[in-house]
């Protein structure tokens, strides 16, 4: 057998082993998080776990809705403020700078990716709360925590949306000019919209990168487990949640902890599923363009 042939063979069975590697690994920790929570689950009641406003572990009150809802309000709040500011870099490092502008940008915002989160999370405590503080409350709010997630999903958005807008092919631009089209007109009514599919995955990636983040959020939010009534007032993530208290917990607390667990697995699985398939839809449609 020629010996191409064999290195390619070797080849392709060393990439199936190692992506069912990678199936089996996270079958194996949704199988252990599910396990070591199902106790919680049984003991406390789907109902009560997923809507409960009380979390008082000390009186085995154990309702996760308060940090689902601290959760939920953060990434909309990032979302709102990260979409159009990514939306417009992308289009900005795609269409509308010089080679040299995007040659001081975009290793500008690759570096945000690799700042670690507790950096974030200094910045957020030293600059981001005081100046919060002075609008009202103590600073470590809702508000502080959505402007600190913004800065840390905006890397995704961004590379996302401009390899999406980059993937638009040159006929439709063309086409749009030709017809008397002015740039703006061609990027706004023509290439976006062709690239609705990828700009949504870079959307929806951001906010599982939004939902998982735990450090930055612990140092910012405030740690309280109520319900936020207003962009000011103090809060708890379902990752802050547990990482706060899994240190110390034991009994059903720790159980109720790996239950909060799943239901992050469940909600990340699922926006990584939405993700994929727009991204797998826009590539379709480029490729019958």
């Amino acid at each position: 057998m020629p010996s191409h042939v064999v290195v390619d063979r070797t080849a392709k069975h060393v990439v199936l082993i190692c992506a069912s590697a990678s199936f089996v690994i996270l079958g194996a920790i949704f199988i252990f998080t599910m396990r070591e929570g199902a106790p919680a689950l049984q003991e406390i009641g789907l109902y009560n776990f997923l809507l409960g406003t009380e979390w008082r572990p000390g009186q085995e009150m154990f309702g996760i809705l308060p940090m689902t809802v601290g959760s939920i309000l953060v990434t909309l709040g990032s979302m709102v403020l990260a979409i159009p500011i990514g939306l417009a870099c992308a289009i900005l490092l795609a269409e509308v700078a010089s080679f040299r502008v995007r040659r001081l940008l975009r290793p500008a915002v690759e570096l945000l990716v690799g700042i670690p989160s507790v950096v974030y999370g200094l910045v957020g405590m030293l600059l981001i709360v005081p100046a919060v503080r002075e609008i009202g409350g103590s600073g470590f709010s809702i508000l502080a925590a959505s402007l600190v997630l913004t800065a840390m999903v905006l890397p995704t958005i961004i590379s996302i949306s401009e390899d999406s807008l980059r993937a638009v092919p040159k006929g439709y631009k063309e086409a749009a000019l030709a017809m008397g089209a002015t740039q703006w007109q061609m990027i706004w009514h023509v290439q976006v919209p062709a690239a609705r599919s990828g700009i949504m995955a870079g959307i929806v990636l951001g906010m599982g990168r939004a939902i998982g983040e735990t450090m930055a959020m612990i140092m910012v939010i405030g740690n309280s487990p109520i319900i936020p009534t207003s962009p000011l007032s103090q809060g708890r993530t379902l990752t802050g949640n547990i990482a706060v208290e899994i240190m110390y917990a034991s009994g059903i607390h720790r159980s109720a902890l790996f239950s909060t667990g799943v239901i992050l697995f469940l909600i990340i699985l699922v926006l990584n599923t939405v993700a994929t398939f727009a991204l797998r839809r826009g590539l379709k449609a480029h490729h019958v363009a």
